[in-house]
């Protein structure tokens, strides 16, 4: 059973470091960029990974051939587990704690990982000495006293570290904003839960040592609820960082497509009204940012066009422009859209006696982003006229 799960889990084990090697990389190189909770959560998937190679039989035979100590994949492998209980509870620290606490808890946490795995390996080299064991070398050693005090302490540093996983997950699910972040904990509590069976049949195998009862028929289910349950919780630690970049990418898909969908109406009207360019983009600057300077400047523009507002182009185009498919948001956005370009044009030639109001004055104070929907429907319906002023060039940029 054993070498049927493990593959499985170091698969998913082995695809989440990966995943995140680029950052990890990234970090190492750019301590400004460097994320603590983003390299624990690496070293999680890394030393997990280590612990599935390690007790597959073919790895597990080649590494006591070599060290010349039977079973010495054991400690090894189990010391890397209790490696990666540290780490994850480490990442969870830095989820939800503040920076300097959460680096605080995490050097704590680790340093009583550290202890546990040295206390482990002395218990590990008093046991007596016998040949490779890759299938059923708990049971095997269970009527051994120092086999029993290092399964012990190992297990009881697993069964704690799972019971703080589900508690602390459980809780934080319950209070965090970010809906990735509560689905994830949510699931690192159920695969906490599920690794309990673990630790429950490797416990009952000592308890039956001593009072003389045998749980080996369950020792499949030891591995399906170890290896399960670790694998739940390797998904629920990776579901926030795989929505954080999804969101992310199409974030920035989104702000391309709105950025290019204004940059003909932002054109135009800075073309006009020079200026209302607060400085030139540049390739490094945040595409968030640019955008939201474009509307900012287009907003200007259209206080700069006001005086050029014909009453009859205002009339017109609520004439031309209403039809019964169009909602009321989209119907203001073309007559707006008419307005600036009647403005522009007539910018050439003199403002005019009785200005008209735009059209979208008529919207209640739009947040930041339905304003910025509002030009880019605005933007749609707008044409440059053909006879605009050539662009502003830098030098009519504001500072």
């Amino acid at each position: 059973m054993k070498d049927i799960l493990h593959p499985l889990s170091l698969t998913i084990a082995a695809t989440g470091f990966l995943l995140l090697l680029r950052d990890l990389l990234a970090g190492w190189r750019t301590p400004a960029r460097r994320d603590p909770a983003l390299i624990a959560l690496a070293l999680t998937y890394l030393c997990s990974a280590l612990s599935y190679v390690i007790s597959l039989t073919p790895i597990w035979v080649r590494i006591d051939g070599v060290l010349g100590i039977p079973n010495a994949a054991v400690p090894l492998a189990q010391g890397f587990v209790v490696l990666v209980f540290g780490l994850q509870a480490s990442v969870l620290a830095f989820w939800t704690k503040p920076a300097a606490e959460a680096a605080r808890r995490a050097r704590w946490l680790l340093a009583t990982a550290a202890t546990v795995i040295v206390s482990m390996a002395i218990l590990f080299s008093q046991l007596t000495a016998v040949t490779t064991q890759p299938i059923g070398f708990t049971l095997s050693y269970a009527h051994d006293p120092v086999f029993q005090a290092y399964l012990l302490l190992f297990l009881c540093t697993y069964t704690a570290a799972q019971l703080y996983l589900a508690r602390v997950c459980w809780k934080y699910a319950r209070e965090l904003s970010d809906p990735w972040i509560r689905r994830g904990l949510r699931l690192i509590t159920v695969g906490a839960i599920i690794t309990l069976g673990y630790s429950g049949i490797r416990l009952s195998a000592i308890l039956g040592a001593e009072l003389g009862f045998s749980v080996t028929a369950l020792e499949p289910y030891a591995w399906i609820c170890g290896d399960i349950g670790a694998t739940i919780t390797q998904i629920g630690y990776f579901i926030p960082v795989v929505a954080s970049r999804f969101l992310g990418a199409h974030s920035r898909r989104r702000e391309q497509q709105q950025h290019q969908k204004l940059e003909p109406l932002w054109r135009a009207v800075s073309a006009t009204a020079p200026k209302i360019v607060f400085q030139e983009a540049k390739e490094y600057d945040d595409p968030a940012l640019i955008l939201r300077r474009r509307v900012v400047e287009i907003r200007d523009a259209q206080i700069e066009l006001r005086p050029f507002l014909a009453p009859e182009v205002r009339a017109l185009a609520e004439t031309t422009r209403t039809a019964w498919w169009r909602s009321r948001k989209a119907q203001i956005a073309a007559v707006t859209a008419d307005q600036i370009h009647a403005a522009i044009l007539q910018a050439q030639q003199g403002p005019v006696s009785h200005p008209a109001a735009f059209a979208d004055a008529e919207l209640k104070q739009p947040t930041p982003r339905e304003d910025l929907q509002h030009l880019v429907r605005v933007a749609g319906y707008f044409t440059e006229p053909s006879t605009a002023p050539q662009v502003a060039s830098a030098a009519g940029a504001r500072s």
